[in-house]
């Protein structure tokens, strides 16, 4: 476990399951695609699930530039959680069942990216995270379609993990108790691609889209 890098950062409870490095906190966000992003707006919190991607020491988001998200975070702080459930933890009661989990928490400030040439370089890298080499095999995006694309960074050097492993953790007289206990695995399965139908006669499914189902 490294330093916090903030008190706002800083995990008070069981702060040995937390992590504050680049080693920790990176490898739950290329695991992870949802992330929910908080925002104040209008005086009221908002939390909104994004699809994201990681760019190096930073969190890109993207949306409509409409979105209110996407609005009103622009320059704004926000706090935004990746978590990636494991397997459920069931105990000898009810007090001692859990979760096994890995969780990334980010606070930072929205900055937009406003560049065209960074803008569209960020909106390849959300093409590639979903299919690796994705990008080649469609057409460019249009200017029109970068301009109206909204993109928010959020550096990661505010950031803490915290990571529940293992198996559930009962009091001692209890594990005399005839009942059974252990975890229940939680696994995410991308299936065989499916397509939409409209694909001219002769288009197949390619190979690196197909190489995403799992078995």
């Amino acid at each position: 476990m490294s330093e916090a890098p903030s008190e706002e950062a800083r995990v008070r409870r069981l702060a040995e399951r937390a992590g504050y490095d680049a080693a920790s906190i990176n490898p739950i966000l290329d695991d992870g695609w949802v992330a929910h992003v908080g925002i104040v707006r209008n005086g009221r919190p908002v939390v909104i699930p994004m699809y994201y991607v990681r760019d190096g020491d930073s969190l890109l988001l993207h949306g409509a530039p409409a979105a209110g998200t996407l609005r009103e975070g622009k320059g704004t702080e926000v706090c935004v959680s990746v978590t990636l459930l494991e397997g459920l933890v069931l105990a000898r009661s009810a007090f001692h069942h859990s979760m096994n989990y890995r969780s990334v928490v980010v606070h930072g400030t929205a900055v937009p990216v406003d560049d065209p040439v960074e803008k569209e370089a960020a909106l390849e890298l959300f093409v590639e995270r979903m299919v690796p080499g994705r990008q080649a095999m469609i057409r460019p995006n249009t200017a029109k379609e970068i301009q109206g694309t909204g993109v928010l960074r959020v550096a990661l050097d505010n950031a803490s993990t915290k990571v529940r492993s293992g198996d559930p953790v009962d009091d001692d007289e209890d594990y005399e108790l005839p009942i059974w206990a252990g975890v229940v695995p939680v696994t995410e399965v991308l299936g065989a691609p499916v397509g939409d139908g409209r694909s001219p006669e002769g288009v197949v499914v390619p190979d690196n889209v197909a190489a995403l189902a799992d078995g």
